[in-house]
């Protein structure tokens, strides 16, 4: 095998953890050696390998800590290396020219030694033992891998750094100093030194001074190129802490968007089934009003009936009575004598000792059994708010969704017009209110007033811009609620649709809601609204209808507003005092 003459220095026997030469070399799967110290400490270190280890040079992860065993063929060369590096060719001799009396084996060299390098014959066979052990051929970032560049790189006419130095140095003058080294402050030369004990740049005269006498000196730049190296394996390592706390960061992040997604989701599920639950106990309640009317009808029927019987009876009787009286007062016996026999005979009469109007005892059990479930539901409810207790302080309070509150930012002073109003509608003082009464008000007649539909207009309208408005709803089976051009038709039986100039949302019968189109949207809306949020953009020809409280859009109408729009209601008729509750426009309260 032609070999050049090359020399290794120590810089191929260094491990890449500690910075010195390999003490009990071991090497990891991946080809790359260290000592054994230190490769295990690096692995035992804080943190590290807590599922899985890596190799500090290339990274490589190994899920499974390796077994490692002492390289016994490089720690033989290592130790090689270690006694060259203190053998009698000191760098002193070296380079003032002496060569000692054991240097005679070294002078068929074909190229000079260097301290701390190593002669070719003690190379060959390093490279021997190597082929040896690994006939495959060298592994990646292996000291042989490192060697062969070396090699490549003394072919290719490039220079090695400058070897170290543990002793003072016989330097040249300061004019073969490199020009471009900046130059010592005391010698004016050429900082091509590095004291690790000092920390410091020295030059070669300070190497030989008192004050730098037996430290470890070292070249400049294979320093800098181990400390660029060291720094090279900083910067992977911080990375590595940043992509972990930004893996982190999304984490948190992505739960926190699942907890707030959940939690809307349990908003929505509990509004909804606690409206289907006040909903049923309205229904049982309307059920167990109209058993109590249909029974006190059925007792009132009964009575009128006993009493227009009684009242028959007293009036014979009392006719009766009437006849004996003038009879016993007349004179004429003959006539006394022929009448008495009939007036005296007792009339048929009904016998009402067993007679009476009875109570009604199904109305008392029907108490007692809601008696029963209203404790039942307490003590539910009770449950309940142990399963899920009150937020502490220190929690946040829920914010509310974000749609609603930016509606609500455009909020509108709205008040009624009475002079729109129909007829049968009272309007309050201050205009935010509206019933329906029994009968028609005594109102001035005049073009811009609904005399058939009882409905209402509000003063202010719209032509631009965005607006919200909230209306409460709260105890009415019926009503409706939007917007109406201003130049529709008030007279007589109006068509309510988009192509007629009405947007708005409708609620007949409690429960069923629909958006007046030709024909009606039906809609399906899970919990029953209490408060009515409208909201208008002119601009994009947008209605929208939101249940405030349940934060919650109902539906949304996409159209062009050919004219100015003036928000629209309607209490809908009383239905006999059923639908009496009025619509109140109410302020608009944004909460934090």
């Amino acid at each position: 095998m032609a070999l050049p003459a090359a020399f290794l220095s120590e810089d191929q026997f260094t491990c890449s953890i500690c910075l010195e030469v390999f003490n009990n070399p071991v090497s990891t799967p991946c080809g790359h050696s260290f000592c054994q110290s230190c490769i295990c400490s690096y692995w035992d270190g804080g943190g590290r390998g807590a599922k899985s280890y890596q190799c500090p040079l290339c990274k490589e992860a190994f899920q499974k800590r390796p077994e490692l065993h002492i390289n016994r063929t490089l720690k033989e060369i290592t130790e090689q290396f270690k006694q060259m590096a203190n053998s009698n060719l000191s760098t002193t001799e070296i380079v003032m020219g002496r060569e000692p009396p054991n240097a005679q084996p070294y002078k068929s060299l074909s190229a000079p030694q260097r301290p701390g390098d190593m002669p070719e014959n003690i190379f060959v066979e390093m490279v021997a033992r190597f082929q040896q052990l690994n006939p495959a051929g060298m592994p990646r970032g292996s000291p042989m891998e490192s060697q062969s560049f070396f090699l490549q790189t003394q072919n290719n006419g490039l220079q090695d750094p400058p070897p170290p130095y543990s002793t003072a140095n016989s330097m040249g003058s300061p004019a073969d100093v490199s020009s471009n080294l900046p130059p010592c402050p005391t010698h004016l030369r050429g900082l091509e030194f590095f004291c690790r004990t000092d920390n410091k740049c020295v030059c070669s005269a300070c190497t030989e001074t008192a004050e730098h006498r037996g430290h470890n000196i070292v070249s400049a730049k294979r320093e800098w190129q181990i400390k660029k190296s060291q720094a090279e394996f900083t910067e992977v390592e911080l990375k590595e802490l940043i992509s972990d706390r930004e893996r982190k960061l999304e984490e948190i992040q992505s739960s926190l968007r699942e907890i707030k997604t959940a939690a809307e989701k349990e908003t929505d599920e509990a509004v909804c089934a606690f409206s289907k639950l006040i909903s049923s106990v309205e229904h049982c309640q309307g059920k167990f009003l109209e058993v109590i009317e249909t029974s006190l009808r059925a007792a009132e029927s009964r009575a009128q009936g006993l009493i227009r019987e009684v009242e028959e009876e007293i009036a014979a009787l009392k006719r009766k009575s009437s006849v004996l009286n003038q009879l016993a007062q007349s004179e004429d016996y003959i006539n006394f004598l022929q009448k008495f026999p009939t007036v005296s005979t007792p009339p048929q009469l009904k016998d009402w000792s067993g007679v009476s109007v009875s109570s009604m005892p199904i109305s008392g059990s029907i108490l007692r059994s809601l008696g029963q479930m209203v404790e039942q539901l307490q003590e539910e409810t009770r449950k309940l708010t142990e399963i899920c207790p009150p937020p502490s302080p220190a929690q946040p309070v829920p914010r509310p969704n974000p749609k609603v509150r930016r509606v609500q930012e455009y909020a509108e002073d709205i008040t009624l017009d009475p002079s729109t109003a129909h007829p049968r509608l009272q309007i309050s003082p201050d205009g935010k209110q509206v019933r329906c009464s029994d009968r028609h008000q005594l109102v001035a007649d005049n073009p811009e007033r609904f005399d058939r539909v009882v409905c209402v207009l509000a003063h202010q309208g719209f032509s631009s811009g965005r607006h919200y408005w909230e209306v409460d709803v709260a105890g009415k089976t019926d009503w409706d609620l939007g917007v109406a051009s201003r130049s529709v038709n008030r007279r007589g039986k109006i068509n309510v649709s988009p192509a007629h100039g009405y947007w708005f949302l409708s609620l007949r019968d409690r429960t069923d809601f629909a958006f007046r189109t030709d024909p009606s949207t039906p809609l399906t809306v899970g919990v029953r609204p209490s408060r009515i949020g409208i909201y208008v953009d002119c601009d994009k020809g947008l209605v929208s209808f939101y249940n405030v409280e349940a934060k919650l859009l109902i539906f949304s109408f996409t159209d062009s507003f050919p004219d100015t729009v003036h928000p629209f209601f309607s209490p809908c008729t009383n239905k006999s005092g059923q639908n009496e509750a009025p619509l109140t426009i109410c302020p608009v309260a944004i909460k934090d």
